[in-house]
């Protein structure tokens, strides 16, 4: 095992060398290694430069700390509302006869069908709107349904929302949710925040380096449903009134009938009109809601368009001729930064409900700072006295274990560099922790060479014994601490999962570093030095 081909050399080295350059650009600045890429010859694939640095989390850097609230009556008045819809289509396809109107109860909406064959033919096709909704009981899996229909005996019927449908909705509603945060926060994918799932109706959102929460709450705090309808003419029903921004908030009538929905943006972009030089939106829609957009504009020359953002008549142009090639603009009384904020929101999307600001903090970067330097101090004194013993006690080994230790920390921060993860403060922990274990593989090795020898084994047939018999003892013991660090990882949330992924990568460079970078040193020792008995 003392004997390695050159090949298997080389490959090792690029490995070790790769992996250290990888966490090179943690010694310069911002500045210096966006300089570094900006500099390099054209000539240079990308991917050989500095990709990243080690992110740092929140409580080292510091930022803005934002605890989102779904709201859930606003999810279950849209719940209502389609309910309200889907039974009035119902009604009319079937050609079902009712007295009254649909009333509307607690979780739903009730209509009275006062003949028997009309109830016969309404209740199964609404307990087809119902979706099951499986859980897991005490007694194994269950199903319950979102929907609940009753029928009272005057001929009433009921179609009402059940507890289990609204947690439904909220759990899907949160996942949406921090899939349209993450692109609102980061549309360039550059800031790596920090959102997570609490429970079933929060979301933790974490901006490490941002010291304006204003900003942040302005991008979150807008549900940023987007609707194109028309301005109601004179005496029209089925209208709502909502404010306008041309008109100083005043409210206007504005039809209830939407023409196309944000869902049916593509694109959309910060520009200055041509003609007047005022900040507007340029947008673009998919091929649906552009022939949909076509269809309403060329039927409604000269009627006054109305672009309705959260319940909000942000822009109500004239429409002087079709708009057919699925493109157009937003206008009106922007600033900059504003059109900048209502293009991100609608290339990000709506969220699917309202969001509610339950708690918010600001973390200063001086917290960070001391967590850094306390951080540094603390691993430069556990790597210094490791090494110290490390000599003291094995000497030529020990000098050897202590470069395969410090080879160990580069690839960690390498690693981390090029995955994007986050370093917080518990992370730190985790380099430190990881030191300890990986001279622990190589003090095992070695007390195993001592053992040897001390048999009487000639030095060759030691070495080569001590890694043999040693490596299944170093597998073991990391692959039950890496069981232990996955479990945390997966269980786990926040500064845990932080702690568990610097543990997870500090195991892995373990087995390199302890066994075969060790390995091969002390086989270049022995070629070197061809001595009769071990170094201590």
């Amino acid at each position: 095992m003392l004997r390695f081909q050159a090949r298997k050399v080389i490959v090792v080295l690029l490995v070790l060398f790769f992996g250290c350059g990888l966490a090179l650009p943690n010694l310069f600045s911002q500045q210096t290694r966006d300089a570094i890429k900006n500099g390099a010859p054209s000539w240079i694939p990308r991917i050989l430069l500095p990709i990243h640095a080690v992110v740092l989390g929140l409580d080292l850097q510091g930022g803005s700390h934002v605890l989102l609230e779904i709201d859930r009556s606003d999810l279950l008045r849209s719940q209502v509302t389609q309910l309200r819809d889907d039974l009035r289509r119902i009604l009319r396809e079937e050609r079902i006869s009712f007295q009254g109107g649909i009333g509307s109860i607690a979780r739903g909406v009730q209509v009275r069908v006062p003949e028997a064959a009309d109830r016969a033919k309404l209740l199964p096709k609404l307990r087809e709107l119902a979706q099951p909704v499986g859980t897991l009981g005490a007694f194994g899996p269950s199903s319950n349904s979102t929907l609940e229909v009753t029928e009272q005996p005057d001929g009433l019927v009921q179609l009402s929302v059940t507890e289990a449908g609204i947690n439904e909705r909220v759990r899907r509603a949160a996942g949406q949710a921090i899939e349209v945060i993450r692109r609102r926060i980061d549309p360039d994918g550059t800031v790596e925040p920090s959102i997570q799932l609490q429970g079933i109706d929060r979301i933790l959102v974490q901006v490490p380096g941002l010291q304006d929460p204003q900003h942040l709450k302005t991008i979150l705090g807008q549900t940023a449903k987007l609707q194109f309808r028309f301005v109601a003419e004179p005496g029209a029903t089925d209208v709502d009134m909502l404010p306008s921004k041309d008109s100083g908030g005043q409210r206007i009538p504005v039809s209830r009938q939407v023409i196309v929905e944000g869902g049916d943006l593509i694109d959309a972009q910060p520009a200055f009109d041509s003609r007047t030089s005022q900040p507007i939106v340029n947008f673009r829609f998919n091929i649906r809601g552009a022939q949909r957009f076509g269809q309403a504009t060329t039927e409604n020359l000269g009627r006054a368009l109305a672009i309705v953002l959260d319940d909000e008549v942000i822009s109500s142009p004239v429409v002087q001729s079709p708009i057919t090639g699925g493109s157009g603009q937003i206008s009106g009384n922007f600033t900059v930064e504003s059109v900048n904020n209502l293009a991100i929101l609608l290339r990000a999307g709506a969220l699917p409900a309202k969001m509610t600001i339950v708690e918010e903090r600001t973390v200063g970067p001086g917290l960070g700072a001391d967590s850094i330097h306390a951080g540094k101090l603390a691993t430069l004194i556990a790597t210094a006295l490791v090494i110290l013993y490390m000599l003291a006690t094995y000497g030529v080994f020990g000098l050897i274990a202590s470069i395969a230790l410090l080879v160990h920390v580069c690839l960690i921060f390498g690693l981390m560099s090029v995955l994007g993860a986050t370093m917080t403060l518990p992370g730190i922990a985790g380099i430190v922790l990881t030191i300890g274990t990986a001279v622990d593989s190589n003090v095992l090795i070695y007390e195993r060479m001592r053992e040897e020898e001390h048999q009487g084994r000639p030095l060759v047939s030691a070495l080569e014994a001590g890694f043999q018999r040693a490596f299944a003892t170093i597998i073991d013991s990391n692959v039950t601490m890496l069981i232990a660090a996955v479990a945390l990882f997966s269980l786990g949330s926040g500064p845990v999962r932080g702690f568990a992924v610097v543990f997870i990568l500090g195991i892995l460079t373990t087995v390199i570093t302890a066994v075969t970078l060790t390995r091969m040193l002390i086989a270049l020792w022995y070629r070197w030095a061809r001595p009769k008995h071990l170094p201590f």
